[in-house]
C-alpha cells in the first residue's frame, strides 16, 4: 500500500467573493504531531490561492483531502443530466463543461452554469428556484438524487445533501461545483482518487494525490457527539483527537468549525490512508470511479 509522508485536509467553500472565512487547511505529519493550521492570508483564503498551492507549493508525497463533491450522480439516471445533448460521459468531462460554462466567472465561481438554461433545470437553488428536472423518475427521492458514494455515506451514518440541492446549511453543491473547476485546472498536475491511478511515492508530480473527503465522516468516526458532527471548543476537538490516535493542539476556548473540521479531518486522514478497506470500498466499480468518482473512507 502507498504510504504517504503528509496529509492535507481542505474546508472548502463554494460561497461567493474573492476571500472566505470558510476555507480552512491543515496538515498532519505521517511521522506523528498534532494537525496544524496553514496559516490563511489576512483576510482570508481565495480559491486561486488555494490552487496555486496545490498545483505549485505541495510538499512532495501529500495526501490532500478536500470536503466538496468531486462529481454529480450519474448511475441513478444513466447520465449526469438525462435528456441534454451536452450531458458528459464522465466526471473530467463534466469538470471541463462546468469550467468552460462559467469561463467568465471569477474565483473560479460558477454561477454561469447554474444560470445556464439547461444546467439549471436539474439544481434546487436559492429563492424557490426548482428545476424541472431536479426529482426524475428514475430517482424519485424528495431530496434529489445522491450518487452511490453518498449512499455509502448513508449507510455509515452519515447525512449528506444531494450535491444537486444548492439550499440550506448542510448542502455542499456550490462548494462541489467551484471544486471541480478547481479540479480541472489541476488536471496534469495533480492525480485525483479514483479517476487517477494512485501514484508512485517519486514521480514528476512528486507522488502526491487528492481525494474527496466528508469530515462530517471523520467526526462521527472520532467522537460521539450525540448527532452532531461540528465541534465548536478546543476541548471537544482535543477529545476527538485523541480518540484518533493524535496529540491534542495547545489551545483552549472556542474554535470555528471550519479550522477544527480541517484540523480533526487532517489527524483522520493520516490513519485512514493506512487502512486498505478505505481505498476498496464494495461497491466501488471502474464505471463509478470514471463517472462519479468516491468518498475517501465511505466503505
Amino acid at each position: 500500500m502507498r504510504t504517504f509522508d503528509h496529509f492535507l485536509a481542505i474546508d472548502w467553500s463554494g460561497a461567493k467573493g474573492e476571500r472566505h472565512r470558510g476555507i480552512a487547511l491543515a496538515l498532519a505529519e505521517a511521522d506523528g504531531g498534532p494537525p496544524v493550521l496553514v496559516e490563511p492570508p489576512p483576510r482570508g483564503w481565495s480559491r486561486l490561492e488555494v490552487l496555486e498551492l496545490l498545483r505549485d507549493e505541495l510538499p512532495p508525497n501529500t495526501l490532500v483531502g478536500v470536503d466538496l463533491g468531486i462529481s454529480l450522480p450519474f448511475v441513478d439516471a444513466g447520465a449526469f443530466f438525462p435528456g441534454w445533448d451536452q450531458s458528459p460521459r464522465n466526471a473530467k468531462a463534466l469538470w471541463a463543461l462546468i469550467d468552460e460554462i462559467s469561463a467568465d466567472d471569477p474565483h473560479l465561481g460558477a454561477a454561469s452554469f447554474l444560470e445556464h438554461p439547461e444546467a439549471a433545470r436539474y439544481f434546487r437553488q436559492d429563492g424557490g428556484r426548482e428545476g424541472d428536472l431536479f426529482h426524475l423518475p428514475q430517482a424519485p427521492s424528495r431530496e434529489g438524487r445522491f450518487r452511490e458514494a453518498e449512499i455509502g455515506q448513508r449507510r455509515q451514518k452519515c447525512r449528506p445533501v444531494s450535491n444537486f440541492n444548492l439550499v440550506g446549511a448542510a448542502q455542499v453543491g456550490k462548494s462541489s461545483l467551484t471544486g471541480m473547476r478547481m479540479l480541472h485546472a489541476l488536471r496534469g498536475s495533480l492525480p485525483v482518487w479514483p479517476m487517477d491511478r494512485v501514484p508512485k511515492r517519486r514521480v514528476k508530480t512528486g507522488g502526491s494525490l487528492l481525494v474527496e473527503i466528508y469530515t462530517g465522516l471523520a467526526s462521527r468516526e472520532a467522537a460521539d457527539l450525540g448527532g452532531r458532527t461540528k465541534l465548536l471548543t478546543y476541548a471537544d476537538l482535543n477529545a476527538a483527537l485523541v480518540a484518533l490516535g493524535s496529540p491534542s493542539v495547545d489551545a483552549v476556548g472556542e474554535i470555528d468549525d471550519h479550522s477544527s473540521d480541517a484540523l480533526l479531518t487532517a489527524a483522520w486522514l493520516r490513519n485512514a490512508a493506512g487502512e486498505s478497506a478505505r481505498w476498496e470500498p464494495r461497491c466501488l466499480t471502474a464505471k463509478i470511479a470514471w463517472t462519479e468518482g468516491w468518498t475517501f473512507g465511505a466503505l
